[in-house]
């Protein structure tokens, strides 16, 4: 596949680096000259020096021929501007990064369609919901719903008084059974494996399971957890984010939010309904405990700066708050802090290039998502008539190592898959793999 992906910043780096991985012919363009010359020396890609809204560089770039055109700057109305010009140019199908959750609306959209956008993302918005989604179930570190909700992955942590630690899988699901859960993968310090039925569990581990619903006070339990109910949520950071965020939580909780800007306090707290917005400094102890962070089930910490919302959710944890999620944007910190403990990590740069990503895959992908503490992948994919993957069962099939299958949405029935499961065309499939696995596994799902 031909891709220009106009603006190298976070989004657009992190997307280059994949997509350079599985054998696409990439152009960036962005008018930073040496961040452009650094990526072109580490990754297999071209770039070019330009404005993105230049009709000449867009031309120069190959856009009348680009199957995808992808534009991520930071600015709405450069990647407005280029993907109109891009369309107009040839590009088969483009999509936009904005910042304003109105384009979203559905008569805005279809307008956005006729003028040349395709497909626009708001990884801001993104970002709340997979906070939301994170705080329905406390004790994950992460959480992902499938076919909705009829199968969920769980990153969850093993416990000293865990059931099943220094048990194989093997004895595991002698112990539990096979039908109500798979563990897909354990992350163990800094790397990520694809177990098989002789690996232990062992204190630390993060394990990953695919389930149904009904079984997940199962999986708290064998992990050594227990379940809790949030009622107080305080948020850090009045960020696009966290308005976003405390908009779409202040229906089922109470929630606080401490935004240092006075100005901006006072644009929330006209705009949110229910949410007690606080003008002042979320690392203030003394704040923190006036505002009653000792009866707060929840903290969220929002903040631009990665190193902020880190240390401030440890506060929160040595303060007695069961469920911390920070906003981690750099990723050389993404396993100092999930080995402190902080709980669910977000990352808008992986939100939005899962996004993105799965537009570039030539299979019918209809979930896809970044695991935050691995480069692993988890996506739910629909079977083609035909496909390789259906010609015979699981164990029978010549799988990749590096990947699992963990559950089926068959005719509206979620089955956890088993060695003598066979997978059949119409079924939605949930995998997980690592990215040494992923062409191979997506080679099984086509003719």
């Amino acid at each position: 596949m031909k891709i220009v992906i106009a603006g190298a910043g976070e989004v657009g780096t992190h997307l280059a680096k994949m997509l350079s991985r599985q054998d696409h012919s990439i152009m960036l363009i962005d008018s930073d000259h040496e961040k452009l010359e650094q990526l072109e020396s580490q990754l297999d890609i071209l770039a070019e020096e330009a404005s993105c809204t230049s009709i000449g560089a867009l031309e120069d770039a190959g856009v009348r021929d680009c199957d995808l055109f992808i534009a991520v700057n930071h600015q709405e109305d450069l990647n407005i501007n280029s993907s109109i010009l891009a369309k107009h140019l040839g590009a088969k199908y483009t999509i936009t990064r904005v910042n304003n959750s109105e384009y979203l609306e559905d008569a805005n959209r279809e307008y956005m369609r006729t003028v040349g956008i395709d497909s626009m993302i708001y990884p801001e918005r993104l970002a709340a919901e997979e906070i939301v989604s994170a705080l329905k179930l406390a004790g994950t570190r992460q959480q992902h719903e499938f076919s909705d909700g009829r199968l969920q992955l769980l990153a969850i942590k093993i416990w000293e008084n865990a059931p099943v630690l220094n048990l194989t899988l093997a004895k595991t699901a002698q112990a539990y059974g096979t039908d109500n859960f798979r563990v897909v993968a354990i992350k163990r310090g800094d790397q990520t494996v694809i177990p098989r039925g002789n690996d232990y569990f062992r204190y630390g581990d993060l394990a990953f399971f695919v389930t149904k619903p009904m079984y997940i006070p199962e999986i708290y339990s064998i992990c050594g957890k227990s379940r809790f109910e949030i009622k107080n949520i305080i948020i850090v950071g009045g960020s696009r984010i966290g308005f976003k965020a405390a908009s779409l939580l202040e229906q089922h909780y109470n929630v606080k939010l401490i935004e240092k800007d006075k100005e901006r306090c006072f644009e929330l707290a006209d705009k949110l309904k229910s949410t007690l917005v606080i003008n002042g400094d979320g690392r203030d102890l003394a704040l923190l405990r006036e505002e009653g962070i000792r009866n707060t089930e929840a903290f969220v910490c929002l903040t631009g700066s990665s190193e902020t919302n880190i240390l401030t959710c440890l506060l929160a944890k040595k303060l007695g708050v069961k469920k911390t999620v920070a906003e981690v944007e750099n990723l050389d910190y993404t396993d100092l802090a999930e080995n402190l403990g902080i709980g669910t990590l977000i990352n808008t740069k992986l939100i939005a290039a899962a996004n993105i990503y799965r537009y570039t895959i030539n299979v019918n992908v209809k979930h896809l998502k970044f695991v935050t503490f691995s480069e692993a992948e988890v996506f739910e994919v629909t079977v083609e008539e035909g496909a390789k993957i259906t010609q015979g069962t699981l164990a029978e099939l010549d799988f990749p190592d590096n990947a699992n299958v963990g559950g089926i949405i068959r005719n509206g029935e979620a089955v956890i898959a088993k060695g003598d499961v066979r997978i059949q065309a119409g079924d939605d499939v949930v995998i997980f793999a690592l990215p040494s696995a992923v062409k191979k596994v997506l080679r099984m799902f086509r003719k």
